[in-house]
């Protein structure tokens, strides 16, 4: 795959877009944006200074440079380097960074402030955090209202969808590695901040799921990539369109989706715990919800290729995995006094496949918790969000077909966070996740005519591994969570081999 956004790509038809504007637009803002991206959410190099920042693409989305009232909007990728990176290749973590321009700033936006440019063509200027301008934020829904190019941006818009206009905008709050606007009770978009070339599967396989004709999944409404620009000395600096961008050797970047927004919708996530703080009953929500996720995977497999997992891809699993678990031990010192039991969950699939034993793989959610599912109590159903997969692998691992039983692990491990939130404990919270992780793989064989279970080494072999990444996610963003991952670490390594 060629790098599409390597640091020659600057926009060739845009006000910012000359080397000399972009260097200096760059240079105005490096020391602004490399003390304050560090401290965003959604910056995947916490704890490491930022060296370097190289600009990919800037397009003004509202002119930065006037002296009037009216606030600028600034579209921007940036391509990161990590002090102590100085021997890796050129390519780094490339970020999308929507910064508005005013003069002055209202105190109201005082929190989203970047800086203001002691040079530059932003001189003087506030730059901040766009996205909490409800006045930029609306702009943007009007760009996706409307398709079409602009410099480097491409707005796609599925046929019928109805957007309205107008709608007021409000950011939503909480940890996340992205972020997401609310667009009065109708519509959400997600703004993906690390980006890479190729489509998002939170895009991808939505659209694919509305194609099936499956309910369990909001359909996108619209979207926006980046189509940049290939190399100068090809003759072509301004591109096209999706097919024109293939032709080029370049994969457009995902950088947002709008999505609708089920009001009076509530999380998994916060009904469990409802129901733990309660002392309820959660097994017949476990249970459809497991019927959910079954409906959701036989509509993937429909509309996407399946492939069958010989002994070389369940070897690759299985060693990737084992791979997995010793970087994070080295990160994570008190993952070490259980690497060895840890590691014979893997031996396990390994073995499995000398055997001669196979396993089919499709398309997945990839990152599936109680946090990315939806009920809704009007019609008592569930629905599917957040296809992105795990935002620290890379686009091409969260693409890749896997064992169902993948996604079936990551909600197990949902049901185990949940109980740890608990704060007596006991043996009833025990049972609690017991009941719902056993409710949750029966409606899941109801559903679909494939009991979890009969896989059990290979369902166990996912969990560990999902248990493995928790573990280095917590010590990295949530140090005070680290206890509830090391809670099933501890159970897993122990269990028989």
């Amino acid at each position: 795959m060629s790098d599409s956004s390597s640091p020659r790509t600057v926009p060739a038809r845009l006000p910012l877009a000359t080397a000399p504007q972009a260097s200096a637009l760059l240079r105005s803002l490096t020391g602004l944006l490399a003390r304050w991206m560090p401290r965003q959410r959604w910056f995947a190099g916490k704890g490491r200074p930022l060296s370097s920042l190289t600009l990919v693409s800037a397009t003004e989305l509202l002119p930065c440079t006037g002296g009037g009232p009216i606030p600028g909007l600034l579209h921007l990728l940036v391509r990161t380097r990590l002090g102590g990176q100085e021997g890796a290749p050129p390519a780094g973590d490339c970020y999308q960074l929507l910064l508005g321009v005013r003069p002055t700033l209202p105190p109201t936006l005082n929190p989203a402030l970047v800086g203001r440019p002691a040079d530059g063509p932003l001189r003087g200027k506030a730059v901040y955090e766009a996205l909490h301008d409800a006045r930029l934020a609306a702009l943007l829904l009007e760009r996706l209202r409307a398709p079409g190019r602009l410099g480097g941006l491409t707005f796609g818009r599925a046929p019928g969808s109805a957007i309205p206009s107008g709608l007021p905008a409000r950011v939503l709050t909480g940890e996340q590695s992205n972020t997401s606007v609310v667009y009065g009770d109708t519509h959400i978009l997600k703004l993906f901040r690390r980006v890479s070339p190729g489509i998002n599967p939170d895009l991808e396989l939505p659209l694919a799921l509305a194609e099936a004709g499956s309910g369990r999944v909001p359909a996108p409404a619209a979207w926006f990539e980046a189509t940049l620009p290939p190399p100068p000395d090809t003759g072509n600096s301004t591109g096209g369109g999706r097919d024109e961008r293939h032709r080029d050797g370049a994969e457009p970047m995902t950088l947002g989706v709008l999505a609708p927004f089920l009001s009076g919708s509530s999380d998994g996530w916060q009904l469990a715990l409802r129901s733990l703080a309660e002392r309820t009953d959660f097994t017949g929500s476990a249970r459809s919800l497991g019927r959910a996720t079954a409906e959701v995977h036989t509509a993937l497999a429909t509309v996407l290729p399946t492939v069958r997992l010989g002994r070389e891809q369940l070897e690759h699993v299985a060693a990737a995995m084992a791979e997995r678990l010793d970087e994070a031990a080295e990160a994570v010192p008190a993952l070490r006094p259980y690497r060895a039991g840890l590691r014979r969950s893997f031996d396990t699939v390994a073995d499995f496949a000398r055997r001669g034993g196979t396993c089919v793989a499709q398309r997945l959610h990839g990152d599936l918790h109680l946090g990315q599912v939806l009920h809704t109590a009007e019609t008592g159903t569930w629905s599917l969000i957040d296809f992105e997969g795990e935002p620290a692998r890379p686009l091409a691992d969260r693409r890749r077909p896997g064992p169902p039983v993948r996604d079936i692990a990551g909600m197990l491990r949902s049901f185990d966070y949940a109980a740890c939130q608990h704060p007596a404990g006991g043996p009833w919270v025990d049972s609690w996740s017991r009941a719902n992780r056993t409710a949750y793989c029966q409606g899941y064989a109801e559903a679909s005519g494939q009991d979890p279970m009969d896989q059990l080494d290979l369902l166990r072999a996912y969990e560990t591994d999902k248990a493995v990444y928790e573990v280095l996610y917590e010590a990295r963003h949530r140090p005070a969570w680290l206890h509830v991952p090391m809670a099933a670490v501890r159970r897993l390594a122990a269990a028989p081999g």
